[in-house]
């Protein structure tokens, strides 16, 4: 699934070049996990005035309204000029006079949405519940750890749940435990100042790090040109179950958390 790194790749990637494009039209293909809200018309002639992320959305400010972007599970976008026919999985497109911007999504779990604006009930319900953005000025440690202290689930089911730190999905919430030598299961009101500290510390470098790289291509994961990312390569734990650890050399383990698969290091992660 897209996760916050692989979300901003794809921002970057086409932001600048979709700036100022005149929207020529919207058209939609198979239905997505939820409906536009409005007839494409109204979207005729509107100018794209810049594109922002608000965890793993993206909001594309039009000169009047809003478009909220959401990969699911399997989307990616791609932006081009002379791009071919749509295909099977090409569930979106919106035509503009510098390019089309194209929803590839096997699973149709992505969605595009309308709203007037962010006060729109319509992007509240959508946006209204996530937490603070983890590569800004408002994540900050000691916060972090107060909001932590209220909460006795696991800390891994923690930072997926994005209420208290938005974007951090199930392979950088793994590799950040192991950054910052925390159990997964660990409860997260028993985090001691150090520990949420050096989390927090954790799941800036390990976001950043993953920004760096593209973000992680597992399956079909590519940016808005059609670029994979390479973050995979790199990880400590994801996805390395069984194999020794790149620090201590024990074998990496996994256990189901939320249905979701966790990967640590029994030895580097006893606390």
């Amino acid at each position: 699934m897209p996760e916050l790194p692989e979300v901003e790749v794809t921002r970057q990637s086409f932001a600048a070049a979709i700036a100022g494009a005149r929207i020529q039209g919207l058209y939609l293909g198979l239905p997505l996990r939820w409906p536009l809200g409005v007839d494409a018309s109204v979207l005729h002639d509107q100018t794209v005035l810049g594109v922002r992320r608000r965890g793993k959305y993206l909001l594309m400010d039009l000169s009047d309204g809003l478009l909220l972007w959401h990969l699911g599970m399997s989307g990616s976008l791609r932006f081009d000029v002379g791009l071919p026919p749509p295909g099977k999985h090409d569930h979106a497109n919106l035509v503009t006079d510098r390019g089309t911007l194209r929803l590839h999504d096997p699973r149709r779990f992505g969605a595009v949405v309308f709203a007037r604006d962010e006060a729109d009930p319509v992007a509240t319900k959508l946006l209204g519940g996530l937490g603070v953005e983890p590569l800004e000025p408002g994540f900050a440690p000691a916060p972090f750890h107060a909001a932590l202290k209220k909460r006795r689930a696991p800390i891994k089911q923690v930072l997926l749940a994005g209420d208290v730190v938005v974007g951090v999905g199930n392979i950088y919430a793994s590799e950040a435990l192991f950054a910052a030598r925390i159990r997964p299961t660990k409860r997260a009101h028993l985090l001691t100042g150090p520990q949420a500290t050096r989390l927090h510390t954790a799941v800036r470098e390990v976001l950043s790090r993953a920004l760096a790289l593209g973000g992680s291509t597992l399956k079909d994961f590519k940016n808005a040109h059609g670029e994979s990312g390479y973050f995979q390569l790199d990880a400590m734990v994801y996805d390395r179950a069984g194999l020794p650890c790149r620090v201590c050399g024990t074998p990496i383990k996994t256990l189901r958390q939320g249905q979701r698969s966790t990967f640590f290091c029994p030895q580097c992660q006893k606390a």
